[in-house]
């Protein structure tokens, strides 16, 4: 394919070429840091977050996302206007620390 292309706003239409997305940049910090994907955590809301919760090992949409960005998620948290990002953390990330 010679493009991407995926909803980044409501109104918006993100174009770019198909290898610099949101999925390649969770695979180029894993890389980077050493980090193994199935150790990332990613969190996202619109339908240009789905490439990056296809490389990670848990993701997470916001309460707010559309169905189609819910159902690529592992989980759903609460909105952004209910602390859902904070909410993630602390259920998702935190709760398996001693």
């Amino acid at each position: 394919s010679l493009v991407s292309a995926a909803r980044s706003q409501p109104y918006y239409l993100d174009v770019t070429h198909p290898d610099p997305n949101k999925g390649f940049v969770v695979l180029r910090l894993s890389q980077t840091l050493g980090i193994p994907p199935d150790q990332i955590v990613t969190v996202g809301d619109m339908p240009n977050d789905i490439s990056m919760f296809a490389k990670s090992g848990i993701s997470i949409a916001m309460g707010q996302a559309s169905e189609e960005v819910k159902k690529a998620a592992t989980y759903t948290t609460k909105s952004s206007e209910e602390e859902g990002f904070a909410n993630a953390v602390q259920h998702y990330v935190l709760s398996d620390l001693p």
